[in-house]
């Protein structure tokens, strides 16, 4: 997916704010969802970040063009990792792994069901 840096996206200096690449994955996540007509809320859940290991190896500015991979990495009864790298003209500049927890509306962790394992593998393999 491709995101240009906006004002709203830097600091006083033009440079993005480092929460920033965390919201431009976040975007590339719902895009995956959104490509195929659904959101990532399903039937009786949704995802939450329980952890994220992140990587920062250079800084975008006000105006550049970014491209956001997704790559499957492991499917728990419960839970996904993705990695998720940020380049800016074809060199890495972040990455991320994340660890997504299906939970109901009410909070509690819940097991995907097949249908739902199927959907992540469809959106990120």
């Amino acid at each position: 997916m491709q995101i240009r840096v906006y004002y709203e996206d830097t600091d006083t200096g033009g440079v993005v704010y480092h929460a920033n690449y965390l919201n431009f994955c976040e975007r590339a996540r719902s895009e995956a969802f959104f490509a195929k007509g659904i959101t990532p809320v399903l039937e009786s859940g949704h995802f939450v970040a329980r952890k994220l290991n992140a990587d920062f190896y250079a800084s975008a500015k006000l105006g550049d063009e970014l491209e956001i991979t997704t790559e499957f990495v492991d499917m728990k009864a419960a839970s996904f990792t993705l990695k998720q790298v940020v380049y800016k003209e074809n060199k890495k500049i972040f990455e991320l792994e994340i660890l997504l927890v299906y939970i109901t509306f009410e909070g509690r962790v819940q097991k995907l069901d097949i249908k739902s394992k199927e959907l992540i593998l469809s959106l990120f393999k």
